[in-house]
């Protein structure tokens, strides 16, 4: 993945334009203010996001059981219709 450097002015001024380009060309743009790296703007993997989103929900499902909040196979067949 190949790294450039901008000027926060410039980002602003061309904000679809790089996000664009960092989709397309996996370009990371590192934003600077007064030549101080103040944010970085990478392209976004889908497998990586979804691997992501799915590790967050995972933990969230643990806690929910660890706290007592869940429901057995015959409840939710009950509550579906199913039995």
């Amino acid at each position: 993945m190949t790294t450039k450097f901008l000027g926060m002015k410039d980002f602003r001024q061309n904000m679809s334009q790089y996000t664009s380009q960092a989709n397309k060309k996996k370009i990371k743009f590192i934003i600077l203010r007064k030549n101080i790296p103040v944010l970085e703007i990478t392209p976004i993997d889908e497998k990586e996001y979804a691997y992501t989103k799915l590790s967050r929900e995972l933990e969230e499902s643990e806690k929910q059981i660890k706290d007592g909040k869940f429901y057995t196979q015959e409840e939710a067949m009950k509550e579906f219709g199913l039995i």
